[in-house]
């Protein structure tokens, strides 16, 4: 897992192909990055599956609950098919966009 932090974005990127090894990683260490909004990157894993991404939905709860931004990167799913509790876009600049965009949200108070 390669982590990045640029100012109040964290990026945590897949980088050994299991999947659910990475789940395990993002949520043993939630408490660093609990503070942060964040992009979990699995464009380098191809083989990524709709249950795969499925199974980030009780991180993304939590940490929407404390009211930060949770965007999973993968181009490897049909989004359509994705349930709408869970952010999935194709490419790192949408998800700065969607959080750029949930940012302005929080901060007029929707």
């Amino acid at each position: 897992m390669k982590v990045d932090k640029k100012g109040h974005t964290t990026i945590l990127r897949e980088t050994k192909g299991d999947i659910l090894a990475f789940i395990d990683n993002v949520s043993n260490q939630y408490a660093s990055y609990k503070d942060q909004n964040l992009i979990l990157d699995v464009t380098q894993d191809k083989n990524v599956t709709i249950s795969d991404i499925i199974n980030f939905k009780k991180l993304a709860k939590q940490h929407q609950k404390a009211k930060k931004s949770f965007v999973i990167v993968s181009d490897a799913v049909e989004f359509n098919e994705l349930p709408d509790d869970l952010t999935v876009v194709p490419s790192l600049l949408e998800a700065h966009d969607i959080i750029e965009m949930e940012e302005i949200e929080r901060d007029l108070g929707f």
